[in-house]
């Protein structure tokens, strides 16, 4: 049965819920203009929609506890000469909307203290509209497509239109303070997590990241291929953005930029969503790096957790009916005890705003901080004043979340620097790297006790301990009386195998003279200051660990390299060869066996055990190269 690897995630069984039927806001009149805008905003207390309202242009403000099907008749926010194209919730002050028309104006207005959506009438019980706006600004001189606001500065403003720029305006003295100019329409802005930079979108399929108080490009690049507006924005407090639009082809894709790149592409190529022609609206929530995409025109809406420059699908929220219009609220206005991470709101049929909420399922009674991290708060970094005069901050500031589950006041903290993912993901590369390298390096070996002379040491080459076994072999009794005894009763033989280089010849021995190895042993041990008997049977430890070895000095003779042995010690046995097998024959007269056969054996036997001597040194010699390695590591981290 195979198996199917699942990617661990806290948000993996993220859904969706709709509110219930009474719960919604039925019976709008949501326009029907077809500029690419969300049509519909949030603030967590308020939902504003662009209405479809005759002899100018309105928007409705809807508190969100007056929730069912409105009144024929209901109060608008009037004064535009054109349509509404966008509005914007002022996220430091609950009450104040902006909005921008057709007109080429944008409107800063008040929420009155006793509005309401379903009875707000005059003394004549009456609907009253609202029509004084409490500031106008005026510098576009065409139509105004989008408005929002700055994140961390209170009062500051940007607005788009359709003569080419961006305007920041500062909402104290009304006046436009920068001017962005491009070189066609703008389809989409947005401001980085700390206000100082912006990136937008254009009709000229450009992508451009300004350095908004300087008024310079920082990098730009070509965007999305398509013909159809493209969308922009940050993914939170970090050096990434992205964007949603459409290729040559009309498939939808997202991109995600490095913003100090923006020439190089998006990273690792566009995705291709589907083959759909509705405009992608994106809403990223940095706090859970959850993306959401809401398509005008799809039923359904997809998240995805975005991490390390890549997005990995979650699920998708589905429904039958098609939104037009996609708005999120605050992060601070979810239902944390409800383990709710994200409300939002999608228009159905014009006719109807739809509440959804997306939950983690979890069972516990308890604030589940690993999923509502610090947010940010209503109070703002800096002032419109400080802003303009080149004061920064590291973005909004934040207030703790648990606060909300437990009903107390939140407390408020600065925000940390940006994250640059481009040295995150170097400094995990290096991270695998090393670890590789280290699973790759071969393990320690156990250490062998093998007896040494006293001059050795822990780091000698292989070549050094040849010489010194050399040596001792040399300077060995045992070892030259054996020799003298092979000379002594050997006899030349042409067709005898080299022994050691190939220049050297063994003589021949009659066999019936040639004593055998266990003789020759016998009297080997006889020679030696023994102080055990011969029978006696070496131990393990001692037949593995004493090396032999031929000497290649000694022409015409074989001989047993052995380390020095202490006196009293036996000799080693597994020097003798193993008798050949013997037939009947052999059996009823028996015969020595040959000199030829003898010295194959032990020039067999020598071999292996140079073999195993070579392997010891070096993996001693390994072991020590380790252990300096790790002392001067440990040195280091000393240092520091």
């Amino acid at each position: 049965m195979s198996g199917k690897f699942v990617r661990a995630s806290k948000y993996r069984h993220v859904f969706g819920q709709a509110a219930k039927k009474e719960k919604c806001y039925d019976n709008l009149k949501i326009t029907k203009n077809a500029w690419d805008s969300n049509i519909i905003h949030s603030n967590g207390k308020y939902l504003s929609v662009n209405w479809d309202a005759s002899g100018g242009g309105a928007f409705a403000i809807i508190p969100l506890e007056e929730v069912g099907k409105a009144p024929d008749t209901v109060p608008l926010f009037r004064g535009h000469k054109g349509p509404v194209l966008d509005t914007a919730f002022n996220p430091f002050n609950d009450k104040q909307v902006v909005s921008c028309s057709d007109d080429g104006k944008i409107f800063l207005w008040d929420i009155p203290d006793d509005f309401s959506f379903h009875h707000y009438v005059d003394e004549k019980d009456e609907t009253k509209d609202i029509t004084e706006p409490t500031k106008i600004l005026s510098a576009h001189n065409r139509k105004v497509g989008h408005v929002e606001f700055h994140p961390c500065a209170e009062n500051v403003l940007a607005s788009c239109s359709l003569d080419y720029t961006v305007k920041i305006w500062n909402l104290e003295t009304g006046k436009d303070e920068i001017t962005l100019q491009h070189k066609d329409l703008v389809t989409s802005f947005a401001f980085n997590y700390d206000g100082s930079l912006m990136a937008t979108t254009s009709r000229d399929k450009k992508l451009r990241i300004w350095d908004i108080r300087s008024g310079k490009i920082l990098s730009e690049g070509p965007g999305h291929t398509g013909a159809k507006p493209s969308r922009v924005t940050w993914l939170g407090n970090t050096d990434r953005i992205l964007t949603t639009g459409f290729s040559r082809l009309s498939d939808r894709q997202v991109g995600i930029w490095d913003v100090n790149n923006i020439a190089n592409g998006p990273i690792d190529g566009f995705v291709v969503i589907d083959s759909s022609s509705g405009v992608l609206i994106p809403i990223y929530d940095e706090s859970t790096s959850i993306l959401y995409l809401a398509g005008k025109g799809d039923g359904n809406i997809r998240y995805y957790e975005y991490e390390d420059d890549i997005l990995y699908d979650l699920s998708q929220y589905a429904s039958t009916d098609p939104q037009r219009g996609f708005a999120a609220a605050p992060k601070h206005t979810v239902a944390v005890k409800e383990n709710e991470i994200l409300k939002c709101f999608k228009t159905v049929n014009d006719s109807m705003v739809e509440p959804i909420s997306f939950i983690v399922p979890r069972r516990s009674e308890l604030f589940q901080s690993d999923i509502y991290p610090d947010c940010p708060s209503t109070e703002p970094g800096l002032s419109a004043a400080d802003w303009f005069a080149g004061k920064s901050c590291h973005g909004p500031k934040l207030m703790s979340m648990e606060a909300l589950y437990e009903g107390t006041e939140p407390t408020l903290r600065d925000a940390e620097p940006g994250v640059s993912i481009s040295k995150e993901k170097e400094a995990k590369e290096e991270e695998k790297k090393s670890a590789s390298k280290s699973a790759n390096e071969p393990k320690e070996l156990k250490s062998v006790s093998t007896p040494k002379p006293e001059s050795s040491t822990p780091k000698e080459s292989t070549s050094e301990s040849k010489a010194e076994v050399d040596e001792v072999l040399k300077s060995s009794t045992s070892v030259n009386k054996m020799l003298e005894k092979v000379n002594d009763e050997s006899d030349p033989e042409d067709d005898v195998p080299d022994v050691d280089d190939g220049n050297e010849e063994w003589e021949e021995v009659q066999k019936t003279d040639v004593p055998s190895i266990n003789s020759v042993q016998s009297e080997e041990t006889a020679s030696s200051p023994a102080t055990t008997p011969k029978t006696s049977e070496p131990s393990e430890a001692t037949t593995k660990n004493v090396p032999e070895v031929v000497s290649s000095e000694q022409p015409k003779s074989v001989v047993a390299e052995k380390s020095p042995e202490p006196a009293g010690s036996s000799p080693v046995k597994n020097l003798t060869p193993e008798p050949a097998a013997q037939d009947d024959k052999a059996t009823k007269t028996p015969t020595a066996p040959t000199l030829k056969g003898t010295v194959e054996r032990l020039s067999s036997l020598v071999d292996s055990l140079e073999s195993q001597i070579e392997k010891l040194t070096l993996a001693s010699q390994e072991k020590d190269d380790k252990l300096d390695a790790l002392e001067k590591k440990i040195d280091q981290l000393l240092n520091k």
